[in-house]
Formats: structure tokens, C-alpha cells, sequence
């Protein structure tokens, strides 16, 4: 009987074990499905910026380059196949390759990896559209390229009709578009091909012909600010066919630009659905045309360097921090208004890349002079940037907003 007893206990403390067993099986599973790698090399959990420490928000604009050459770069220039000729340096000759493996690393916080299987489903039914200049562009590019070598299948190249690229992802019903808006406002730059023009007249008032084409959209990535720096601009009130037109050349830089913004933020206010629409406003993207901001020759620039500038605080003299004031300014008074809009800093982390840039290595639009074959620098683009590289983060930063729904992230 003592024995039965003994076996009969045997048996339930041999089935307790197997159910704990069982069900420590299936909390592994789920914890791996949840936390683990999933297709992309992203995870789940980290769709959201990781605070290192106890501040109460996550600044993903102050940092420093790091080189990780084990998880960067996101993609490869060869695997996007709708990558910009302006962009592909590697493509047009670009031998060295370390400006592919320097990754951001925030200070107090971790910048999560790109998921674009996670930002897709986040974006179902839904419009992203990037409006701005070429180096929005740039940015749209690269987020184009990070979407493509995710792996989603049955991509269709981008659709180019007018000012408008239109970028499908039939499996998620959404799009990522670009549209070209230099100067935001109506201009004679307004062609997406035929804008290179000496005198820019500028419709300072004049927004809607652009402007249209943005309403229907759920998230909206603008940008302003190289076009605006000429040193004299005419503004126009009255259309570009009307005879009684007014014009007057204005060399007040910082005026002309708020004026713009002005016409840009009235349009917003009253345009937009704010319960909808997210709103984000890309500050001033460095460029590196003058080397003696970080001691060298002042016949130099850009062109020939492969490591990032160390200074800590690197400032260049062509990043015009009252632009960026007015710019913030337009941006917070949205905000006081209700409107759901971020002022995305990415200009100092952009400081430090002066070995980023294009210079020689990309696409010719117009055929290089004898005097610019003889010295390369004379035909280096030192303001846009080559893919991989700077953007990607930009738009890493940008995909850690979209996916945020908290307070996290400094505003």
C-alpha cells in the first residue's frame, strides 16, 4: 500500500514537472517571437528608442559617429535599384568605403535599427510625402532604398508625373512620395529638371499651385533652406503671366525666408486635418565647401576626405543658425496652434560628415569644364550626400518618431 502511495505520488510530481517544462517551452517561444531577430535583423522591441539612463526623454540629435562595420551599412548601393545617379557614389568611381559603416550613436539613448517590415504596417492605407529640394530628395531616396532591401516583394519603380515621384507598396496600400518644392512657395525653379536659373523670382505668397498636391497626406516631410541663400532674390506679387505683376530684388535673406514660411504655416493652419496628419520639418543639412572650418587649405573642400571631423560641437561657417531660428520659430508656432509637427535637428550630426558628400563621384548633369577636369575640387558637390550614408540616419531618427507614441523623444 506504502508503495502505491509512493508511485501514485511519483506520477503527479512527475506530470507537475512536465506541465512547468511545457509551459516554460511556450514562454521561451513567445519571448523568442517577441524580443528575437525577425527577418529584417530588427527587433520587435526595438522599433523604439532605449534610454540609457534616467533623463525623462530620448534626444536622438546629440551624439557622436561611431564605426560599426558589423550591422551598417543598412543596405547596399547596388542592391537599390532605384537608386539616384546623384547619389551613387560608388557607381561613378568612389573607391574607399568607410563612410558606409559609421553609425549614430545618441548620447543618452540607443537610435533604433530600421524595421521596414514594422514602419509598412505602420503606414497601411496610408500617404508619406516628402516636399522640398533635392537634398529631400536625398532623404526620400534613401528611405526608398531602405524599404527595397528589406525585402518586400512586388515594388514597382517610382512614378515620375510633374513635380510629383510616387513610390507604391502595393502589399500595405501605401506610398512614399517626393515632390519638388525648392522654395516651398511658387518660383521659376519650380521645373524638377529645368531649374537651374540665375535670377530666382519667387511668388513669396503663392503656395497653393504646390500645395494641393500635399493635403491628402498623412505624414508630411518638408524642407527649405539652400535655396534661399543667394545673396539677392526678386519676389513677385501676381502671377508669373500677368503684365501688371509687381516685382522688387530683395537681398534680406532672413526676411524673404519668413516671409515664405509665413505663407507656408497660414497654409497648413487652416488646410490641415490635425486629428490626421503628422507634420515634420527637416532643419539645415551641412555642407562642407569650405575646409579651413576644419583647418585645412582654403582652396580645399570636401573632396578626397574619407574620416568624419572629431571636434566635438563641430560647427561650419555655411550652416546659418538664424535661418534655423525662423525656421524652428514657424515650426513652434503650428504647434502652440494645435498642429501635430516635429522640428527634426539633424543639422549638427550632419556637421561632422564632411567625408559623406558626392564631391566628383556622381552623375554629370552638365558636362564638367577642362578648368573643372584639371581640378576636381572646382567640380565637387560638397552639399548632397552619397548612399548609404548621412540619410539613412536622418530617416532612422524619423522612423523612430513615426513609430513613437509616447513623450518620449525630445521635442
Amino acid at each position: 500500500m506504502a508503495e502505491k502511495v509512493v508511485h501514485k505520488s511519483w506520477i503527479i510530481q512527475y506530470n507537475l514537472h512536465s506541465i512547468l517544462g511545457f509551459l516554460l517551452l511556450v514562454f521561451l517561444f513567445v519571448s523568442f517571437y517577441l524580443i528575437g531577430d525577425n527577418s529584417d535583423g530588427a527587433s520587435f522591441l526595438a522599433n523604439k528608442p532605449t534610454r540609457k539612463n534616467s533623463s525623462p526623454k530620448c534626444d536622438l540629435f546629440s551624439g557622436n559617429w561611431i564605426v560599426d562595420n558589423v550591422s551598417y551599412p543598412l543596405y547596399k548601393e547596388q542592391q537599390c535599384s532605384f537608386m539616384a545617379d546623384d547619389f551613387a557614389c560608388h557607381k561613378f568611381g568612389r573607391k574607399d568605403s568607410k563612410y558606409h559603416y559609421w553609425r549614430w550613436q545618441p548620447i543618452d539613448c540607443d537610435l533604433p535599427r530600421f524595421n521596414a517590415k514594422g514602419l509598412l504596417e505602420k503606414l497601411k492605407g496610408k500617404r508619406v510625402l516628402f516636399v522640398g529640394d533635392s537634398l529631400n530628395k536625398n532623404q526620400w531616396a534613401s528611405m526608398v532604398c531602405l524599404i527595397e532591401t528589406s525585402g518586400i516583394p512586388s515594388l514597382k519603380p517610382p512614378i515620375w508625373k510633374g513635380n510629383l515621384i510616387t513610390f507604391e507598396v502595393k502589399e500595405y496600400n501605401a506610398t512614399i512620395d517626393f515632390y519638388w518644392s525648392p522654395l516651398l512657395v511658387e518660383s521659376n525653379c519650380d521645373d524638377p529638371v529645368k531649374h537651374r536659373v540665375r535670377d530666382r523670382i519667387i511668388r513669396i505668397e503663392a503656395i497653393e499651385k504646390h500645395a494641393r498636391h500635399w493635403i491628402d497626406a498623412d505624414i508630411l516631410i518638408f524642407d527649405s533652406f539652400t535655396w534661399w541663400l543667394e545673396a539677392q532674390m526678386t519676389l513677385q506679387w501676381g502671377s508669373f503671366n500677368s503684365s501688371d505683376a509687381i516685382h522688387k530684388k530683395v537681398g534680406m535673406k532672413l526676411r524673404r525666408y519668413e516671409m515664405a514660411l509665413r505663407t507656408w504655416s497660414d497654409w497648413l493652419e487652416f488646410q490641415i486635418d490635425q486629428k490626421r496628419t503628422r507634420l515634420f520639418f527637416m532643419s539645415l543639412s551641412s555642407s562642407h565647401k569650405n575646409a579651413t572650418d576644419w583647418g585645412m587649405g582654403n582652396d580645399q573642400n570636401c573632396y578626397g576626405e574619407t574620416e568624419p571631423i572629431s571636434r566635438k560641437e563641430h560647427w561650419g561657417s555655411e550652416s546659418d543658425i538664424k535661418m534655423m531660428e525662423i525656421a524652428e520659430a514657424s515650426v513652434n508656432g503650428l504647434k502652440s496652434k494645435g498642429l501635430n509637427i516635429q522640428y527634426l535637428n539633424i543639422t549638427q550630426l550632419s556637421e561632422y560628415r564632411k567625408d559623406g558628400h558626392p564631391s566628383i563621384y556622381k552623375r554629370n548633369w552638365v558636362a564638367p569644364t577642362k578648368e573643372q577636369l584639371s581640378n576636381p575640387r572646382k567640380n565637387s558637390d560638397c552639399v548632397h550626400w552619397c548612399l548609404p550614408g548621412v540619410p539613412d540616419v536622418w530617416n532612422q531618427i524619423l522612423y523612430a518618431y513615426i513609430m513613437d507614441s509616447t513623450t518620449e523623444l525630445k521635442e
